[in-house]
């Protein structure tokens, strides 16, 4: 079944599924990765896949899966979005490559401009580009140190930044990002959040305690700066309590303090709106993005304050592939597209199917803990009936199930109890409707035992 096929189908039409999941075709593939692929690179469904449109992806064994992962928040216009195809398309046959510290060109430019405008805050901004979300987060660091003059670098309980020297440190899980990798990167300090579901606590609370620790633990006149996830990605899409956020900034910019947003996965329309810190009333100094910003294409930007980011000195950023003249084009392409105001709209309807789906799950299955979430970044967390223990298992559980029967979930959260939902912005509410009841057919056979 080609990418053509898929396009001619109903738009409500659900999973087609031919052989089992996985097929013998991915089955095959999946023992030629085993003797060539590196142990650590893991494979949560081990379905390959041949081709994908819209909300789906289609497997070497022409099975078609609805996909509410996105690559993690990549594909969030859709796979094979045309706009972003002609637009890298046209750009490699211009050239692909030149090195913009060399000879630059204008596309860099172009998004730069682009980035400016659609970040929070009204001040003067610049851009850096580069090619991965957690190359962001190590640039940002930089630029925040340099900046300041300071050392020490605060992210947040349940957080997750990357898997490079300097983000390791900075993840709240070590298990199985970390192990065996040290020693990390120093003056990193991991500090109490805000996580209304376990500890209860008001915004202003939560960011007391927060602000207790910075105080005492590290000390504002080594403190760089703060890095946070609007919404918490790999820690189960936690949401910080109302006022949390702003109370860190107010605390922050009165100290010096650079406030970095790390938007990779919360940025570009996912939430309903441009970037995730706009629920909150979050102003940060510097905004990375990555993941959707070129439709699948390897891209990533830290934006903000044109005066910290002029902090370093000529040559002091870059890198030989950062913002590739492909991967640009297609970064143009994605803001344009989100641009036209449609996706936004689409995002919303989405929280809104998703939340009144696993609502109604929730009166029946207790299980579900809390469901939360912006947008087209949803989550249910899966505990104990009637207590707040988490439940580890059950996620994975439920995500195969799903994965079975032709739905692609992904789970998350420090304890593995959480399954987040990162679907397409084209994807119908049928759509969601027909995975919202696999999931309940998971959680009764859970019960059922």
């Amino acid at each position: 079944m080609s990418a053509a096929t898929i396009r001619r189908v109903e738009p409500d039409a659900g999973p087609a599924l031919l052989t089992e999941i996985p097929g013998p075709k991915s089955r095959e593939l999946h023992a030629r990765r085993a003797a060539a692929v590196a142990r650590g690179v893991n494979c949560l469904v081990p379905v390959y896949i041949d081709s994908a449109i819209g909300p789906w992806v289609i497997d070497v064994d022409g099975n078609r899966l609805l996909d509410l992962g996105s690559g993690i928040g990549v594909t969030t216009i859709g796979h094979g979005n045309d706009r972003v195809i002609e637009a890298a398309s046209a750009q490699l046959r211009r050239f692909t490559h030149t090195l913009f510290t060399v000879t630059p060109y204008e596309g860099y430019i172009r998004l730069a401009e682009l980035l400016a405008a659609k970040t929070p805050g009204d001040f003067v901004k610049k851009t850096f580009l580069v090619n991965s979300g957690a190359e962001a987060v190590e640039n940002a660091v930089k630029i925040a140190r340099r900046h300041t003059g300071r050392r020490a670098v605060a992210a947040l309980d349940h957080a997750f930044h990357g898997r490079t020297s300097l983000t390791m440190a900075m993840n709240h899980s070590t298990v199985p990002y970390g192990v065996g990798f040290g020693p990390f990167a120093p003056d990193v300090y991991r500090v109490p959040n805000s996580y209304p579901y376990r500890d209860g606590l008001s915004g202003a609370e939560a960011a007391a305690r927060t602000i207790a620790y910075l105080e005492k633990r590290i000390g504002v006149d080594d403190l760089a700066a703060i890095i946070a996830e609007p919404i918490q990605g790999e820690g189960g899409f936690l949401v910080p309590a109302p006022g949390y956020l702003p109370a860190l900034q107010a605390w922050a910019n009165e100290r010096g303090v650079v406030v970095i947003a790390d938007e990779i996965q919360t940025g570009l329309a996912r939430t309903g709106t441009w970037f995730g810190s706009e629920h909150f009333g979050l102003v940060p100094d510097l905004v990375l993005t990555a993941k959707a910003l070129a439709g699948g294409l390897p891209l990533a930007g830290i934006t903000g304050r044109a005066e910290i980011m002029d902090a370093a000195d000529p040559g002091g950023l870059g890198g030989t592939f950062g913002g590739n003249p492909v991967a640009v084009a297609a970064g143009i392409a994605v803001l344009e597209e989100l641009g036209t105001g449609h996706y936004f709209a689409e995002a919303d309807r989405i929280g809104q199917t998703l939340r009144r789906g696993l609502d109604e799950l929730a009166l029946r299955y207790p299980e579900i803990g809390e469901i939360r979430g912006h947008g087209a970044m949803q989550a249910i967390e899966l505990s104990e009936p009637g207590s707040r223990i988490p439940l580890t298992g059950l996620a994975a559980e439920i995500a195969g199930y799903a994965a079975k029967r032709g739905v692609l979930l992904i789970t998350a959260g420090s304890d593995g109890n959480v399954i987040r939902f990162l679907p397409t912005l084209v994807t119908t509410d049928a759509q969601l409707e027909f995975a919202i009841e696999l999931i309940g057919e998971a959680l009764a056979l859970h019960a059922d035992r």
